[in-house]
């Protein structure tokens, strides 16, 4: 078995299929910063932290999950649209409701979350779609794949989360896109080839990267050094993240094990789950503003 892929400042919505001959078939979707972790709680039952819908139901396996959000608030959005297909305005024009299917509910869930990847907000963000098993992976189709700055990968992955960031530090360098001073560390970037010198406003840059009618740049090339740039790096950068946001081994040399934290994805289990599924998301707050923060309006 090949090592698992460690990304920092995890943030995922995976699908479990259900291996028990008297549930077979049934799947579950959720939102975790731990994968490893969440699975384990899920066999456990209940009691361990599992979703009531899943317990005394397995074995479970999590076949896929789609990660790369920027932030709890993100995800989570992600994850109520891919458990209510008929109720978000995104796929309205998929007739849902209407239309016959001749398909497994696995299968179901698979052309939903294609069909939301290729939808605002989401066709925007910088997400990997990552099949755990590979057993139960399947190639989208021609009409439904994934935009193309989306990554899709086969493998284990474990998340290290990013150690808690200092306070924005007051800076004055100069922007070499519009010459002003740069006053925080937050509106900071730098390129990815660390042989540019590239310093700019986040604003300046994505100016430079937005098409019109956009208002989240997805990649664009470096005015200094021309390098092709996904702007999901660049912030990962910004927020403290290894280059690209992947890390093979911890300084120590050993990867990292967050099994005995308490996560955000604890505090979202009481507040977002499946007994509550009529929790209006866009009633959620907490994180940070980001440049992927979805709008209240993207359900």
């Amino acid at each position: 078995m090949c090592e698992p892929e460690i990304i920092e400042d995890f943030f995922g919505v995976y699908i479990l299929y259900c291996l028990n001959p008297k549930f077979k078939g049934r799947t579950y979707i959720g939102y975790t910063r731990d994968p490893n972790r969440r699975i384990k709680q899920h066999n456990r039952g209940t009691w361990a932290g599992g979703a009531f819908k899943t317990n005394n139901k397995g074995p479970w396996k999590m076949v896929l999950i789609v990660h790369g959000f920027p932030n709890n608030i993100s995800a989570l959005r992600f994850e109520w649209a891919w458990q209510n297909p008929t109720k978000t305005i995104r796929l309205q024009h998929l007739n849902l409701k209407k239309l016959p299917r001749k398909e497994s509910e696995f299968q179901f869930k698979l052309r939903v979350m294609s069909e939301m990847l290729r939808v605002g907000p989401w066709c925007r963000l910088p997400l990997l779609i990552r099949w755990l098993e590979k057993d139960f992976c399947e190639d989208f189709p021609d009409e439904r794949r994934p935009p193309n700055h989306m990554t899709i990968c086969h493998g284990p992955v474990k998340s290290k989360n990013l150690k808690k960031s200092s306070p924005a530090v007051n800076i004055n360098e100069e922007c070499l896109l519009c010459s002003k001073h740069i006053q925080s560390s937050q509106s900071k970037l730098t390129c990815l080839n660390p042989s540019c010198n590239l310093i700019t406003h986040i604003t300046c840059l994505a100016d430079l990267f937005l098409s019109p009618g956009d208002y989240v740049p997805i990649e664009g090339d470096c005015p200094f050094c021309n390098k092709k740039l996904k702007w999901g790096d660049l912030i990962r950068k910004m927020k403290g993240c290894s280059q690209d946001g992947v890390l093979t081994q911890t300084d120590d040399g050993e990867a990292s094990d967050s099994d005995q934290e308490v996560t955000d994805e604890e505090l979202g289990d009481k507040k977002y789950s499946d007994e509550n599924e009529q929790f209006k998301i866009k009633n959620i707050g907490g994180d940070e503003p980001s440049w992927f923060l979805d709008f209240n309006d993207d359900l």
